[in-house]
């Protein structure tokens, strides 16, 4: 099976605790006002990758010490399918490398999904792709409602735990409010620059005015030079 994706990036460090491997679907019709990912609205942009590829970067990733899974997007429960197949490896594969260190138990890394979607709206199909997922953050973006909601964009969003393991790693987040960095920068030396994270109102034209000084053209989510 394929996902079509926006990208994927190691370490990320802004969506969600400790360092990660970060996957974003691509396609969404939610379309959210204000949305800092537009880019990766359109369903048939991105790249089709076979999951197993996507499986072989985060065990990549476990074995460089890993700490979880990010999926956002994009809206990764609009390729429902794909979504219950990366999951389902991933979360074995974290199993398997666990037993494997003989130190399995509720701090081994975990598997965040974003999505658009309110929990009203998760349908018991939507529900079963996020089988495998250990957290999830739901919530339509709204502008008008900024928050500093650890790696939440709007206030009206929420992280719900779906297992235990879930519940012991977003316990201490579920109302705490971000005092660190929000946004991430990547790239550079030829290569695109993007940002990772949630930025609260006015950081992206801020990051705009800092780049714009080195002569970087800004375009959504990503910088080009």
């Amino acid at each position: 099976m394929e996902i079509r994706l926006d990208g994927t990036h190691y370490p990320l460090e802004t969506l969600g605790p400790g360092r990660r491997l970060g996957i974003w679907f691509q396609g969404c019709s939610l379309a959210c006002a204000g949305c800092m990912s537009r880019h990766t609205w359109d369903p048939e942009g991105g790249t089709a990758v076979p999951v197993s590829e996507v499986l072989a970067r985060w065990r990549e990733a476990l074995a460089d010490g890993a700490e979880g899974l990010t999926v956002s997007g994009g809206e990764p429960l609009q390729q429902a399918a794909a979504l219950a197949e990366l999951l389902a490896g991933a979360a074995r594969l974290r199993d398997e490398a666990r037993r494997h260190e003989g130190s399995a138990g509720p701090r081994s890394p975990d598997l965040l999904v974003y999505t658009g979607y309110e929990p009203a709206e998760l349908t018991p199909e939507r529900r079963r792709a996020l089988a495998g997922a250990d957290a999830v953050i739901t919530g339509r973006f709204r502008v008008a409602e900024p928050t500093r909601l650890l790696w939440r964009g709007s206030a009206n969003q929420r992280i719900e735990p779906l297992t235990p393991r879930g519940a012991a790693r977003y316990a201490p987040y579920l109302g705490r409010e971000s005092t660190g960095r929000r946004l991430q920068l990547a790239g550079g030396e030829g290569r695109e620059l993007r940002l990772y994270g949630v930025p609260l109102r006015g950081e992206l034209a801020e990051m705009e005015r800092l780049l714009g000084r080195g002569g970087v053209a800004f375009t959504e989510r990503s910088w080009r030079p």
